[in-house]
């Protein structure tokens, strides 16, 4: 009984250091999702200025050609970015946003056309390493914070790999970040751009007339690029945020889960030492019985 015992108050305290390690992570990925936030935030206006800066520029060009906004018939093969974390411990995000990317490959396949995988996360890189299916390329290690040097770096491999037809087309996979609650895997395409994106949806009032030095033309050369570069960090950054909130989720689920735990196996340790007792106790009456029938005897 006494062996059970010990037994019953490791696991107690096993599973109390879980629950600490659990609850340490729950708070640090609380903190840093008010900072994802707050990041997400700060890069809307700039994608807002430079979306309105594009459709300035095609106003005036009147017709927008450029190679990011071609539309290529004969495509052969088609680029996915799949956005995934450096760390596990987050619940299903990983799996939703992978399930999404093979989603759109077989999607491409059914087309007739030939996948060329991209991949950010150490998680993602690991996935598909595993099941040996070959990455153009790959980045890892800046999953939580994403640096906007690392957007450019992937922007413009992107975008290189489309100049030479390496691909014809690019869809991403990522996690939208609608709330600390609500998180989506979804797949958008990037590339071609489509014109309306270009030109605007709709009125914004008065247009301002403007001179160009340099020409609309060169202008436009810079800004779609960027533009692109805009998208990838864009999605880097929700993913980030919806990385924090999945892993704040799943570590409150295993302290909810160490706690109930603990609970169950407290009570199985009074059991174990009441009848620890019990024996105990029946013992000493029984050997007190015995020295008195001894002694009458």
């Amino acid at each position: 009984m006494g062996a059970k015992l010990r037994v019953v108050r490791r696991r107690i305290k096993s599973v109390q250091s879980t629950k600490k390690i659990t609850r340490a992570m729950e708070l640090i990925a609380s903190s840093r999702i008010v900072k994802a936030q707050q990041r997400v935030e700060a890069s809307r206006p700039y994608a807002l200025q430079l979306t309105q800066a594009m459709e300035d520029v095609a106003r005036q060009t009147g017709s927008v050609a450029h190679p990011l906004l071609e539309e290529r018939e004969h495509s052969a093969r088609v680029g996915v970015l799949v956005v995934t974390s450096d760390r596990g411990l987050a619940g299903s995000y990983n799996s939703n946003v992978l399930k999404v990317g093979e989603d759109l490959m077989k999607e491409v396949r059914s087309r007739g056309l030939e996948p060329v995988v991209y991949v950010a996360g150490k998680k993602g890189v690991g996935y598909f390493r595993f099941r040996g299916v070959p990455m153009r390329r790959s980045w890892q290690g800046f999953s939580e914070v994403p640096p906007y040097d690392k957007a450019e770096e992937i922007g413009t491999a992107l975008i290189e790999d489309f100049a030479v037809h390496e691909i014809n087309e690019l869809h991403c996979a990522y996690t939208d970040f609608l709330s600390a609650f609500t998180l989506r895997a979804t797949g958008k395409r990037f590339l071609p751009i489509a014109a309306h994106e270009v030109r605007g949806g709709g009125a914004r009032g008065v247009h301002a007339e403007y001179l160009f030095e340099p020409g609309p033309a060169q202008i436009l050369d810079h800004l779609l690029p960027q533009y692109l570069i805009t998208k990838v960090y864009a999605a880097l950054l929700e993913s980030a945020a919806s990385e924090n909130a999945a892993r704040r989720r799943a570590m409150k689920a295993a302290t909810d889960n160490a706690e109930e735990l603990i609970k169950i196996l407290t009570r199985q340790a009074n059991r174990a030492r009441q009848d620890e007792i019990t024996t105990e106790i029946s013992e000493i009456v029984g050997g007190a019985e015995a020295l008195s029938a001894a002694a009458e005897g």
